[in-house]
């Protein structure tokens, strides 16, 4: 329930809340606020330097995403193996759980009896039962060091204390958009506790959101951009668009994040063609946004906001309401912690805090890959 409490400051920051129903607000201000006035009341955010405290015992490498529990934790997956072979023996497991006041609570994931462990960790969700789904984006042809050359193909479900519970496809075993059996290099999940059902970005390497039963993993159904039929287009690297128009391609390109909000509608982030598509829940294309003059739809956890763009240590998203409507953005003020590199996802707590997950960046930082910033109104 504490994602219900989210104070104004945070949802200015939204663009879909999962759970949060109160689409009027934005509605009145969207009609009200000129430009100019929603400009001046975007929140600062200041950097919590002592957020997480890791064990010393442990390193971790890139945070690949961050979801926040029902009573406030901070679940962050990491990818051990992106440690330097000098912090290598000190890596944390992949998943590292904190409260919202930064203090560990535990660790565990990683290869084990039973399931097939993805190679590139890339998502986490903590379902409405608190279940924890995992995913990874490897890819077999670019032959990362020190991950084996399969393509992550598979979802996984655990207990919170890291049971297994239930793996949906198999490690390198896709047959492209058509397969219902296996998911390619999917990016993200959401379970929609009204229907019990697992919604998919998938994702890196398929092109479609596509549904299973969040108990049995039975497939549901699936669908491309604006509700087409999706069409097989795999390549291991992002594709360089130079381009950009609305409607734009009628197929997805990297579908990047995924959210169902509480009446069933669909929020889907089609990241390299900068556009957010909106559908029904069965999958039927009710409308758009897209932002073709600034990197967009890009962030992958609780929010959807634009890739950061670092100007002088000033991390400037765009951000948007839950019906699609622009209400701002938000920046960190330009100290030593603030500046950002690689950002990967944004988790946001109860309390009105923003959890960026980083990857390292040309510079010196602590090692940790993750913030936690609080917002206020200057």
């Amino acid at each position: 329930m504490k994602r219900k409490n989210l104070s104004r400051a945070v949802l200015i920051a939204l663009v879909i809340v999962a759970g949060v129903e109160g689409t009027s607000l934005f509605r009145t201000e969207a009609a009200a606020q000129t430009s100019q006035a929603r400009a001046r009341d975007v929140p600062m955010f200041e950097v919590d330097p002592s957020w997480p405290k890791v064990p010393a015992k442990w390193k971790l490498g890139d945070a690949s995403s961050i979801s926040i529990d029902a009573q406030g934790n901070a679940w962050v997956l990491h990818r051990p193996r992106t440690l330097k072979p000098d912090q290598a023996a000190m890596a944390a497991p992949p998943v590292i759980v904190f409260d919202a006041a930064g203090n560990f609570i535990k660790v565990w994931g990683g290869a084990g009896s039973g399931y097939e462990w993805v190679e590139r960790e890339h998502g986490i969700h903590i379902d409405y039962k608190g279940f924890v789904w995992l995913g990874g984006n490897n890819c077999a042809e670019l032959k990362r060091p020190g991950l084996k050359p399969v393509a992550d193909d598979q979802l996984l479900k655990f207990t919170p204390d890291g049971k297994f519970v239930m793996q949906i496809g198999s490690s390198n075993q896709s047959k492209g958009n058509s397969d219902t059996k296996n998911v390619h290099r999917a990016a993200d999940l959401w379970v929609h506790p009204q229907t019990n059902e697992a919604f998919v970005a998938d994702g890196y390497g398929n092109h479609r959101v596509i549904v299973f039963d969040a108990d049995t993993g039975a497939f549901k159904r699936m669908w491309g951009a604006f509700g087409n039929k999706p069409v097989d287009d795999d390549n291991c690297q992002a594709p360089t668009i130079k381009s950009f128009s609305d409607p734009g391609p009628q197929n997805f390109s990297i579908v990047h994040a995924i959210r169902v909000a509480n009446d069933g509608t669909v929020y889907v982030a089609d990241r390299e063609y900068r556009r957010v598509q909106m559908f029904t829940n069965d999958g039927k294309f009710v409308k758009q946004l897209v932002k073709t003059s600034t990197p967009f739809a890009r962030i992958q956890r609780d929010v959807f906001v634009g890739k950061p763009i670092v100007e002088c240590g000033v991390v400037k998203p765009a951000a948007l309401s839950s019906r699609g409507f622009f209400v701002g953005g938000f920046h960190v003020p330009s100290q030593e912690h603030a500046v950002l590199f690689a950002v990967r996802g944004v988790s946001v707590f109860g309390g009105g805090q923003l959890l960026p997950g980083e990857r390292p960046g040309p510079r010196d930082h602590r090692g940790d890959g993750v913030r936690r910033g609080t917002a206020h109104h200057g």
